[in-house]
Protein backbone atom coordinates (compact mmCIF):
# COMPACT_ATOMS: atom_id res chain seq x y z
CA UNK A 1 0.00 0.00 0.00
CA UNK A 2 1.61 3.35 -0.91
CA UNK A 3 1.41 6.42 1.71
CA UNK A 4 -0.98 8.91 0.74
CA UNK A 5 0.09 11.66 2.60
CA UNK A 6 3.41 11.75 0.47
CA UNK A 7 1.73 12.79 -2.51
CA UNK A 8 -0.61 15.76 -2.00
CA UNK A 9 -1.95 16.83 -5.04
CA UNK A 10 -4.15 20.12 -6.26
CA UNK A 11 -7.94 20.08 -6.51
CA UNK A 12 -9.02 22.58 -9.40
CA UNK A 13 -11.60 25.42 -8.10
CA UNK A 14 -8.19 27.12 -6.37
CA UNK A 15 -8.17 24.38 -3.04
CA UNK A 16 -5.18 22.28 -2.26
CA UNK A 17 -6.06 18.57 -0.89
CA UNK A 18 -3.79 17.22 0.83
CA UNK A 19 -4.21 12.93 2.17
CA UNK A 20 -3.57 12.56 5.65
CA UNK A 21 -3.92 8.59 7.54
CA UNK A 22 -5.05 8.69 10.90
CA UNK A 23 -2.42 6.81 13.33
CA UNK A 24 -2.21 4.93 16.40
CA UNK A 25 -0.67 8.28 18.01
CA UNK A 26 -3.17 10.54 17.25
CA UNK A 27 -6.05 8.90 18.70
CA UNK A 28 -7.42 9.26 22.52
CA UNK A 29 -8.24 6.38 24.37
CA UNK A 30 -11.38 4.82 22.65
CA UNK A 31 -9.14 4.94 18.68
CA UNK A 32 -10.91 8.74 18.40
CA UNK A 33 -8.84 11.58 16.98
CA UNK A 34 -7.82 13.72 19.56
CA UNK A 35 -9.62 16.97 19.35
CA UNK A 36 -5.89 18.90 19.09
CA UNK A 37 -5.01 17.08 16.29
CA UNK A 38 -6.96 18.31 13.47
CA UNK A 39 -4.62 21.61 13.87
CA UNK A 40 -1.51 19.36 13.87
CA UNK A 41 -3.41 17.93 10.46
CA UNK A 42 -4.32 21.20 9.36
CA UNK A 43 -1.08 22.83 9.45
CA UNK A 44 0.82 20.11 7.77
CA UNK A 45 -1.75 20.52 4.66
CA UNK A 46 -1.10 24.43 5.00
CA UNK A 47 2.88 23.60 4.86
CA UNK A 48 2.74 21.15 2.17
CA UNK A 49 0.29 23.86 0.21
CA UNK A 50 3.35 26.48 0.11
CA UNK A 51 5.90 23.87 -0.22
CA UNK A 52 3.53 22.80 -4.15
CA UNK A 53 3.52 26.71 -4.55
CA UNK A 54 7.05 26.77 -4.82
CA UNK A 55 6.95 28.93 -1.59
CA UNK A 56 8.24 26.42 1.23
CA UNK A 57 8.39 27.95 5.03
CA UNK A 58 12.39 27.75 4.86
CA UNK A 59 12.23 29.91 1.96
CA UNK A 60 10.27 33.05 4.26
CA UNK A 61 12.73 32.32 7.17
CA UNK A 62 15.69 32.07 5.11
CA UNK A 63 15.64 34.54 2.41
CA UNK A 64 12.85 36.75 3.87
CA UNK A 65 13.12 36.66 7.63
CA UNK A 66 9.50 36.00 8.17
CA UNK A 67 7.36 33.85 8.99
CA UNK A 68 3.63 33.06 9.82
CA UNK A 69 2.09 32.38 13.26
CA UNK A 70 -1.31 31.73 14.01
CA UNK A 71 -2.89 34.66 15.31
CA UNK A 72 -6.71 33.36 15.41
CA UNK A 73 -8.28 29.83 15.43
CA UNK A 74 -11.65 28.91 15.20
CA UNK A 75 -12.69 24.99 14.64
CA UNK A 76 -15.80 23.53 14.28
CA UNK A 77 -16.17 19.88 14.54
CA UNK A 78 -18.39 17.78 13.17
CA UNK A 79 -18.10 13.86 12.96
CA UNK A 80 -15.15 12.25 15.08
CA UNK A 81 -12.48 10.63 12.71
CA UNK A 82 -11.19 7.38 13.85
CA UNK A 83 -7.82 4.79 13.84
CA UNK A 84 -6.80 4.13 10.37
CA UNK A 85 -9.08 6.63 8.59
CA UNK A 86 -7.80 8.57 5.08
CA UNK A 87 -8.48 12.34 5.43
CA UNK A 88 -8.26 14.82 3.03
CA UNK A 89 -7.35 18.36 4.18
CA UNK A 90 -8.86 20.80 1.70
CA UNK A 91 -7.21 24.24 2.14
CA UNK A 92 -8.90 27.52 0.55
CA UNK A 93 -7.00 31.43 1.18
CA UNK A 94 -9.80 33.19 2.15
CA UNK A 95 -8.22 36.67 2.03
CA UNK A 96 -4.81 38.23 1.54
CA UNK A 97 -4.06 40.97 3.77
CA UNK A 98 -0.83 43.22 4.38
CA UNK A 99 0.49 41.17 6.77
CA UNK A 100 -2.12 38.63 7.51
CA UNK A 101 -3.77 35.12 5.15
CA UNK A 102 -7.07 33.88 6.03
CA UNK A 103 -7.47 30.88 4.90
CA UNK A 104 -10.61 27.92 5.67
CA UNK A 105 -9.81 24.12 5.99
CA UNK A 106 -11.68 21.42 5.83
CA UNK A 107 -10.69 18.22 7.57
CA UNK A 108 -12.93 15.56 5.40
CA UNK A 109 -13.12 11.50 4.96
CA UNK A 110 -14.93 10.42 2.04
CA UNK A 111 -16.67 13.74 1.19
CA UNK A 112 -17.80 14.00 4.82
CA UNK A 113 -16.79 17.26 6.12
CA UNK A 114 -15.53 16.45 9.87
CA UNK A 115 -14.11 19.69 11.01
CA UNK A 116 -14.07 23.25 9.52
CA UNK A 117 -11.22 25.27 10.44
CA UNK A 118 -10.68 29.01 9.90
CA UNK A 119 -7.37 30.47 10.41
CA UNK A 120 -5.67 33.63 10.59
CA UNK A 121 -2.03 33.54 9.88
CA UNK A 122 0.12 36.92 10.67
CA UNK A 123 3.51 37.23 8.76
CA UNK A 124 6.34 38.31 11.35
CA UNK A 125 9.83 38.91 11.60
CA UNK A 126 12.03 36.97 13.86
CA UNK A 127 11.45 39.70 16.45
CA UNK A 128 7.76 39.10 16.64
CA UNK A 129 6.68 42.19 14.65
CA UNK A 130 4.24 42.33 12.05
CA UNK A 131 5.51 42.47 8.52
CA UNK A 132 3.95 42.80 5.06
CA UNK A 133 3.63 38.96 3.42
CA UNK A 134 7.09 39.29 1.00
CA UNK A 135 5.46 39.54 -2.92
CA UNK A 136 6.74 35.73 -3.51
CA UNK A 137 5.02 33.95 -0.76
CA UNK A 138 1.75 36.16 -1.57
CA UNK A 139 1.81 35.18 -5.17
CA UNK A 140 1.86 31.02 -4.39
CA UNK A 141 -1.02 32.19 -2.46
CA UNK A 142 -2.88 33.44 -5.20
CA UNK A 143 -3.03 29.60 -6.70
CA UNK A 144 -5.49 28.89 -3.75
CA UNK A 145 -7.02 32.06 -2.81
CA UNK A 146 -11.36 31.70 -2.92
CA UNK A 147 -11.48 34.72 -5.42
CA UNK A 148 -9.63 33.20 -8.04
CA UNK A 149 -11.75 30.20 -8.49
CA UNK A 150 -12.88 28.80 -11.63
CA UNK A 151 -16.85 29.06 -12.34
Amino acid sequence: MSDAAASPQVLSGAAHRFPIRVYYEDTDAGGIVYYANYLKFAERARTEMMREAGAPHSDMVNRFRCSFAVRHCEVDYFRPARLDDLLDVETRILELGGATVDAEQLVMRDGTELARIRVRLACITETGRAVRVPAEIRAAFNEYHKSQERA
